[in-house]
């Protein structure tokens, strides 16, 4: 914005704005809403719920973002409760997951027993993981998820459990994923209890709430996909609360200026309490220039320059130093399996098989009404950061991938025939907290500190999982709830 702009007041006032109408968004939004607050949301896209997309095409369901979420808080069913969706849980005949090695799909231990007898670790792994009760704690607090394994379990079970897993959830390297950062509870484990093994076991033991024993850890979707929960937490708002297609949209602290222009300067003339906010974003090539008491950003990091433009250059440096995983992720549908439905959620494959792929996960054995009866839906995951080339192929070249994977790694037999493939493209798919994140947190800290009733959200701290969205949304809607007493 220019300081030449002239405007005699902003034109609506609300008492919280949100930017951003993905799942961290629609969480803070609906539980202002119930406790009265008048909130609107702006959303630079022209639909509501973020990464968060479901398709059907004829009896298939299948995502462009996120499949599923873990349900690893309370918050998460509390969420599903408030909007009126069912939360729909795996089929319970469907437990294992699978690990690549040696040209092949083995199960991933579940239980002791079958981590002694499992073909994926080392004997001596095997000898070092039933020793890792007695082993001293660590003392770097900027230890790697690779360096931590290896000291604690040894290098096949980082190889073949830990490595894969990250795959799987930040389609990272677990040589720069800093544990702190990017596992606390993992963390969290060894420091307070000095072991993994020895505080898990201690932490299942602990007396647990009633709102605590909601903590399943299973898996979850939403009956015709996740975009039914976004949809109905759009609902539960009101469509009068969301303004879609926004661009070039500013945030300023109208009391905070040093030197405002004359649009923060007129709107400093109107402002009734302090602080406030301005902002100011295009529809449809029209400037609009509303007010607000709160404001939410639940955006990219990578977005914050533009969004935030009073924030000084250091900690818009450590913003934009934020690293993306590339990922893309391609739905597979097949009408007739001819029995060959795999028992199983999914499969990973390790970083250092060589492999482009990240994992596959089979959404129609885990979830009733993803695909036609005999038939199976498939979603296959590519490039992460040891990978991210792929992004820049062809469709014709990931097409040879996918049938690669389902062919010789699933070993499906070729009469099975491919109905469809839709391939979706995540420049910026999932954040990498690595080394520079500690400095990430602080600026976010600091600058929540500074100004008043900023909250900044979104995937760029407090983890990437559906769960950590929601259970960040809320804990911010909980905050400004309780920091004043007007709604």
């Amino acid at each position: 914005m220019t300081n030449n702009m002239n405007i005699a007041s902003p034109e609506k006032h609300y008492q919280v704005i949100v930017v951003g109408a993905g799942i961290t968004g629609l969480t803070t939004a609906i539980h202002l809403k119930e406790a009265g607050a008048n909130v609107h949301i702006l959303e630079q896209k022209d639909r509501i719920g973020g990464q968060i997309a479901s398709f059907r095409e004829g009896d298939f369901v299948f995502e462009s973002g996120p499949n599923t979420g873990v349900v690893n808080c309370p918050e998460v069913i509390e969420l599903f409760e408030l909007s009126d969706t069912k939360l729909l849980t795996p089929n319970p005949n469907v437990k294992r997951r699978l690990i690549w090695k040696n040209n092949q799909f083995h199960q991933l231990p579940s239980n002791m027993v079958q981590g002694l007898t499992t073909s994926l670790f080392t004997w001596k792994d095997k000898f070092r993981i039933l020793g890792e009760p007695w082993r001293k704690p660590g003392s770097n607090p900027d230890e790697s998820v690779a360096d931590l394994v290896r000291r604690r379990m040894g290098k096949s079970f980082l190889d073949y459990a830990i490595n894969p897993f990250l795959s799987g959830v930040y389609a990272g390297n677990a040589e720069t994923l800093i544990t702190r950062y990017a596992l606390p509870k993992l963390y969290n484990l060894e420091q307070d209890y000095g072991s993994f093994i020895r505080g898990a076991i201690k932490k299942a033991h602990q007396p647990k709430s009633e709102r605590e024993k909601k903590v399943t850890k299973e898996i979850f979707s939403a009956p015709n996909g996740l975009q039914t929960l976004t949809d109905s937490i759009a609902t539960k708002i009101g469509k009068e609360c969301f303004t879609l297609g926004t661009k070039d949209c500013h945030i300023w602290p109208i009391n905070k200026q040093k030197e405002p222009n004359e649009t923060v300067a007129n709107a400093q003339k109107v402002s009734e309490s302090s602080p406030k906010w301005l902002i100011s974003y295009v529809v449809e090539g029209e400037t609009h220039y509303i007010s607000s008491d709160y404001v939410v950003t639940t955006t990219g990091a990578y977005q914050l320059k533009e969004l935030l433009p009073f924030v000084d250059k250091e900690a818009t440096e450590s913003f934009d130093s934020l690293r993306y995983a590339p990922v893309i992720q391609v739905a597979v549908s097949i009408s007739d399996i001819k029995g060959h439905t795999p028992l199983s959620y999914g499969g990973l494959i390790p970083s250092h098989s060589g492999e482009p792929t990240l994992g596959i996960l089979f959404p129609s054995s885990c979830y009733t009404g993803k695909a036609p009866d005999g038939g199976a839906l498939f979603t296959v995951f590519l490039g992460g950061v040891h990978h991210p080339e792929v992004l820049n192929m062809s469709n014709k070249e990931i097409e040879k991938i996918i049938h690669h994977d389902l062919y010789n790694m699933l070993n499906l037999p070729k009469e099975v025939t491919i109905d469809a493939l839709h391939i979706f493209r995540h420049r910026k798919a999932i954040p990498q907290y690595e080394i520079n994140s500690g400095q990430r947190f602080k600026y976010i800290h600091q600058l929540e500190a500074q100004y008043e009733g900023l909250y900044l959200g979104g995937n760029m701290i407090g983890g990437i999982g559906l769960a950590d969205r929601i259970k960040q949304g809320t804990t911010i809607a909980k905050a400004i709830i309780k920091s004043n007493s007007f709604f």
